[in-house]
């Protein structure tokens, strides 16, 4: 197996001992991102349904470092700060993976770094995908 470090200046700088992204052979394991931005690395949004579209944005990016987009995700995992919040970002969730429905969990944590309201990691493919759903 060939792992390879996975990095943009588009997305959040990995403020830790942890990388944006990992590739596994051709399996990509994104790291959680919160709602960052990347040219300042403060939060933005002040709703859950605000910093899931950060999210979004970021998770592309790193995505997109490997020339893959959000059609490749096969699994996200969803960490919310208040499940109430969860038909906010099940909303914009939604609209950014469409017709496409990877696998999914969503937990309510009793806290996020930077106290954000949402955080996703997601591991997609990173060969062609075609979509038999």
């Amino acid at each position: 197996m060939t792992l390879t470090t996975i990095s943009t200046d588009k997305a959040p700088a990995a403020v830790g001992p942890y990388s944006q992204a990992m590739k596994a052979d051709q399996l990509m394991f994104c790291s959680g991102q919160i709602a960052l931005d990347p040219a300042t690395m403060k939060m933005t949004g002040t709703t859950a349904a605000e910093q899931t579209e950060q999210v979004f944005r970021n998770l592309a990016a790193v995505l997109e470092a490997e020339h893959i987009t959000l059609a490749n995700v096969v699994k996200t995992t969803v960490y919310l700060k208040d499940m109430n919040d969860f038909q906010a970002m099940n909303a914009v969730y939604e609209k950014h993976f469409g017709r496409h429905k990877p696998a999914r969990a969503t937990v309510e944590v009793a806290r996020l770094p930077k106290d954000a309201l949402v955080e996703i990691e997601c591991i997609a493919a990173t060969m062609k995908v075609s979509n038999t759903a």
